[in-house]
């Protein structure tokens, strides 16, 4: 069966965990990124992604791990399509976490994009159905604390040193930031070498190694974050659209689903009923 399938949930957990279930068969996903890990678990087919500068094929009860912010891709490794559980922590809930059992500050890194530990696989996947199906906050808390625990401890690690110029990553940070916070200037690239003291070409080229996207492409990866925000605001995805610096509804439909997996109005209703919910 071919059938796509993407059902977004916000589980209330660590403060809100953002949870997915998927079932795709012509989905392609785009390079882009988001605010928080991807730590996913497939259940049926493969999937082919990009991530860390090579392409990946993650089979049936392998682990997906994908850093926050780090850039990404996927589409299906099989005929037939792919389905997976996800959820997407952000860097300080992982944070928070690791304060109580390590000596090392901040969120993990995952050095490897795809791995095979079978128990863990299984735990996780327990959580899922447990976040789907009970009510019981001891044991939903409990889940989700053990099976991120056990993901750090097991594969995590501290985040590789950048290898940038001193006075670089400093001038990338204010250009990213810039964008962050301003995802719908209509702003040159040559006015943000400006902003960075940079040359054009060298913070095309240094943002993107830095960064895994050039700016413009970064640009609408902070449009659809604010996107999303909105649509939880409850305004309309019209304006939405307008708000956010795409052309029309339509521009804001296929970058969104080409980012988060469902179409704004999923996700719109599903923020609904999470609010509801509440």
């Amino acid at each position: 069966m071919n059938t796509e399938h993407a059902a977004y949930h916000i589980a209330n957990e660590l403060g809100g965990l953002e949870l997915l279930n998927a079932r795709y068969h012509k989905q392609n996903f785009s390079r882009h990124t988001h605010e928080g890990y991807t730590v996913g678990v497939i259940e049926t087919g493969a999937q082919r992604f990009y991530r860390t500068g090579g392409n990946h094929i993650a089979p049936k009860h392998s682990i997906i791990l994908v850093n926050a912010d780090e850039v990404h891709n996927g589409c299906s490794a099989t005929e037939n399509g792919w389905s997976y559980r996800a959820m997407y922590p952000v860097p300080a809930q992982f944070a928070n976490m690791t304060q109580e059992f390590t000596s090392s500050r901040g969120a993990p890194y995952f050095p490897q994009p795809v791995v095979q530990d079978p128990e863990l696989a299984e735990l996780l996947r327990l959580t899922f159905s447990t976040l789907d199906t009970s009510d019981n906050r001891l044991l939903r808390e409990s889940l989700v604390y053990s099976s991120l625990t056990q993901l750090m401890t097991r594969h995590g690690r501290n985040y590789p040193s950048e290898h940038l110029g001193a006075n670089a990553k400093p001038a990338l940070a204010l250009v990213k930031s810039f964008i962050d916070d301003h995802p719908t200037a209509d702003i040159s690239l040559e006015e943000l070498a400006t902003l960075a003291g940079l040359s054009p070409y060298y913070l095309l080229r240094q943002f993107q190694r830095c960064y895994g996207l050039p700016p413009h492409a970064y640009q609408t990866q902070a449009r659809v974050r604010l996107a999303k925000q909105k649509i939880g605001q409850g305004i309309k995805l019209l304006d939405v659209a307008m708000e956010c610096g795409f052309h029309d509804q339509s521009h804001l439909n296929r970058h969104f689903k080409k980012t988060v997996g469902i179409t704004p109005g999923q996700f719109a209703k599903e923020i609904g009923r999470n609010i509801i919910q509440a």
